[in-house]
Formats: C-alpha cells, structure tokens, sequence
C-alpha cells in the first residue's frame, strides 16, 4: 500500500438561490493500485460557502464531546459515549437542512489509538463529505504533561493535539496553537482553544480581541464566540463544587470583551449536557431569559452543549439565578440566520430531534454599531 497514490476528480455547476450564485462541486477520491488502475470512491457534492455577509438562509449547527460508537457495541468496552450514534444519525437526517456543523472539542476520545480516529472520521463520513466538519480542541484532544497545554493531566493519551491538526483543516495561522477565526455569510466564529493559555497578556487573548473587533458588524451581525471549556456560566455539579460555576479564571479575563464587542451567543462543550442563560454580564442578567429577544444589545447569551455523545454530567444541586434552560440528554443546537435581523436558535434532542428549547433574536444591525471599537463606555456592577 505504501506505492500507492490517492487522487481526486472533480467537477463543477452553479445553483441559484435568492439571485445569487452558488457553485456546487462533484468529487470523488480514487487509490491507484499497483498496476496502475484506479479503485474510486462513491461521488460526493457539496456547495461553496457564502461570501461573508451574504444574505441567504445559513444553517449551522453546534455541539460538543461526541465520541464514536458502533451499532452493535461490538467494540466499546465501557460505553463512554452512549448517545454519539443518535447525534450522527440525526444530523444525517436532516442534512438537506444544514450548511455548516461546528464540533467544539473531545472529538472522539481515541485518546491515542488511532483506529478510533478510523471509527469516528467513519461515522461522520456521511457528514463531513457534504457540509464543512470545522472542529475545535479538548482537553481529550490536547492535554498531556509537559507538552505545553495550559492543563497538564494526560487526557490525549498522548496525542498532544497533532491527530486532530492533521485530521481536520482549520483556518489557523499556527495549528499547533487551535485558535482561529471563520466567517460564513452572515456568521463570524471566533473559535478559542483552552487547552492553552487565554488571559490578558497572552498571545490567544490578543487573538480573540482581534477576532472580535475586526468583523464588520454590518456585513455580519450574528457574531459567535466558541471554546470547548466552559469559559462563560456553567451549572455543571463539577464547576459547583468548585463554586466558581465556571473553568476559573475564564469569564473574570474574557467578560470585558464579549460585552464590549456585543458577542450574541458563547458556545462551550466540556460539560456533557445542555444549559441555557438570561443574557449576563458580571453575574448580573442584563434581560430576562427569554424566547424572543429583539432591540439593541444587551449581553451575550452563554450556552453549555456538551451532550453531543459522552456520558451526561449532572447539574449542581444550587440553582442559579442566571440559568434558565437545562436539560440533561444528548443534543445540539442548530442556529438559522434568515437574513440580517432575524436569527433562530433551537436545541434538539438526539433521541427524536424535536426542539425541546429555542429563542429568537430580531434586531437592525446599526444597534450593534451603536458603540463602535474603543468607545464603549465601562459598565460594572458598582455603575
């Protein structure tokens, strides 16, 4: 096998949608044999992504900490991630739906054994063919002594992250550092990495303060910011003992800038169920929680979706005042941007895909220009 080449064949069209050109693109991957003939793959399709502030409908979904499993439980010695299959089949189901899928770290817990990684890029195959599989570093990814990561426990199994940087293609200027940011149509991701250092000083803070002030927030108004510890507000039972309710030192260094650049949703797996606050800042709801959100900026919403496949984590016996939704099951969330004012969020379960959670945010883009970069006016709980 190792005389063997690998080729792809591709062709192309166009789609219309909206009066715009999408181009659609026909590939197929071929191994060539030693004698020179060709064993070539099923053929695939899948379409461009929309230029940043294209206004078209744009689906992206999100989650965290799914796994891998077979069918059959033929080789899952411990069962860790009961529910990644569901997780895969849904999105399966509803592909025709999805433009962009966000897997925010613990991609498969191979934790050193690569025929897991085999399994997994196996299983979302189906996913991954047709829609852009953008991932981001877990500690199950990332963390080994030694090596660098900002936590020093042997959760890789000794990858040190460099399975998933050759795996999975990221817009990062170092891969080695998992930071990046993506825009798609109407979307700015800004993707941090916690399994290396963010507080103010380092260079991955300066990169998320970039990465926040630099969109142009009338081209793309929704603007997403997504790590895979919870850096934000977490009733997970862990972050409860500890009583911080949070990965400690992460909202205290990163706050500031989500509310200065007006961050409209925070994203985060690690803990492996679903949650859901008011939009907060400081501890403090700055709105109620809601289904429908419309006006000028408030603060951002933050948002645990850990339950992609990995076994749940139960929430904190204290109820917390700033929590508003959870829910203890595998799921995902979907966000839709109809157009420039108008975005859905919606939670489903992985078991039957209905939305069991869901909120609105209706809004004219000049209410995010209001305060531009460098003159937002400090707010804390003392003003």
């Amino acid at each position: 096998m190792a005389n063997q080449t690998s080729r792809a064949s591709v062709c192309g069209g166009k789609l219309g949608y909206h009066d715009l050109a999408l181009d659609w693109y026909t590939y197929r991957l071929g191994h060539r044999l030693f004698n020179g003939s060709y064993i070539w793959s099923w053929s695939y399709s899948f379409k461009t992504s929309p230029y940043p502030g294209q206004d078209s409908l744009q689906r992206v979904v999100i989650f965290g900490d799914m796994g891998k499993a077979e069918a059959d439980g033929s080789n899952e010695y411990n069962n860790f991630q009961p529910g990644s299959l569901n997780t895969t089949y849904q999105l399966i189901k509803d592909l025709n739906n999805i433009d962009l899928v966000i897997h925010i770290g613990d991609i498969c817990y191979a934790n050193g054994y690569i025929s897991q990684w085999d399994q997994f890029t196996s299983q979302i195959e189906p996913i991954a063919s047709v829609v852009p599989y953008m991932i981001g570093s877990g500690n199950h990814e990332r963390d080994w002594p030694g090596t660098g990561s900002f936590y020093g426990n042997k959760d890789s199994g000794g990858e040190c992250g460099v399975l998933a940087e050759t795996m999975f293609y990221v817009p990062a200027e170092n891969r080695a550092k998992f930071w990046y940011s993506t825009d798609y149509g109407m979307f700015r991701f800004c993707i941090a990495d916690t399994e290396h250092d963010w507080r103010p000083g380092t260079e991955q803070y300066k990169f998320i303060e970039h990465c926040l002030s630099s969109v142009d927030r009338q081209k793309q108004p929704w603007l997403i910011f997504l790590a895979h510890r919870v850096l934000g507000y977490s009733s997970g039972a862990y972050y409860g003992l500890e009583g911080s309710f949070e990965e400690p030192m992460g909202r205290e260094s990163l706050q500031e800038l989500w509310q200065k650049y007006k961050v409209d949703i925070a994203f985060y797996g690690h803990v492996h169920n679903y949650e859901r606050t008011c939009p907060i800042y400081q501890n403090t709801c700055l709105r109620k929680a809601s289904h429908h959100y419309s006006g000028p900026f408030a603060a951002t919403t933050h948002v645990v979706v850990g339950g992609g496949g990995a076994s749940l984590a139960t929430f904190s016996s204290i109820r917390t005042h700033w929590s508003y939704f959870q829910d203890f099951d595998f799921g995902f969330v979907k966000l839709t941007a109809f157009n420039h004012s108008s975005l859905l969020f919606e939670y489903k379960k992985s078991s039957d895909g209905r939305v069991y959670d869901y909120f609105t945010i209706s809004r004219d883009y000049r209410d995010i220009l209001a305060c531009t970069v460098d003159s937002c006016s400090r707010t804390t709980l003392a003003t």
